[in-house]
């Protein structure tokens, strides 16, 4: 299983309110250049998003499930890769001080995905979750910075109770 993790310099709040957003997932989502909700209200269980992935004048088009949601926590997806197969793709988001740490865990459900899973793509994928969880944090930390550029001058902002200190 690839599993790595990213220590992003925001709320655990303001990182999933990206993840929240289904129209978001190209943006940070390696090889993804778009994504839209086709079924259900992302991220509840059982909706989904149709993302494009492109190489060169080739693109393909698959869909991303949710197969678990704990609201500001926990997100697990299932990833439709066509013939490929399908994988599995869980994200924590833990607080960690004023920041959030965020793990993500990935590996094979079904398919040639899960038959040529070896140490080569095992290295591959965690390549693409270095890139990815970057994505992320850049995304992520400047939401915050613009948040924190619009607040009015003097407003104080008490940490959270459940945020482990991270500012609401």
């Amino acid at each position: 299983m690839a599993v790595r993790n990213h220590l992003i310099r925001t709320s655990p709040q303001t990182v999933w309110s990206v993840l929240e957003d289904g129209s978001r997932y190209g943006q940070w989502v390696v090889g993804t250049s778009s994504s839209e909700p086709v079924r259900g209200q992302w991220p509840q269980v059982g909706s989904a998003i149709r993302y494009e992935v492109r190489f060169g004048p080739l693109s393909l088009t698959n869909e991303t499930v949710v197969r678990r949601c704990e609201t500001g926590r926990d997100l697990e997806l299932e990833a439709k890769a066509g013939s490929l197969g399908t994988a599995r793709i869980a994200i924590e988001l833990k607080p960690w001080g004023d920041h959030c740490l965020v793990v993500v865990d990935e590996h094979p459900l079904r398919g040639v995905g899960g038959t040529v899973h070896n140490m080569a793509v095992e290295a591959l994928i965690q390549v693409r979750h270095r890139a990815m969880l970057a994505r992320l944090a850049k995304l992520c930390e400047a939401e915050a910075a613009e948040e924190e550029r619009r607040r009015p001058l003097g407003q104080v902002v008490a940490p959270g109770h459940d945020a482990g200190g991270a500012r609401a």
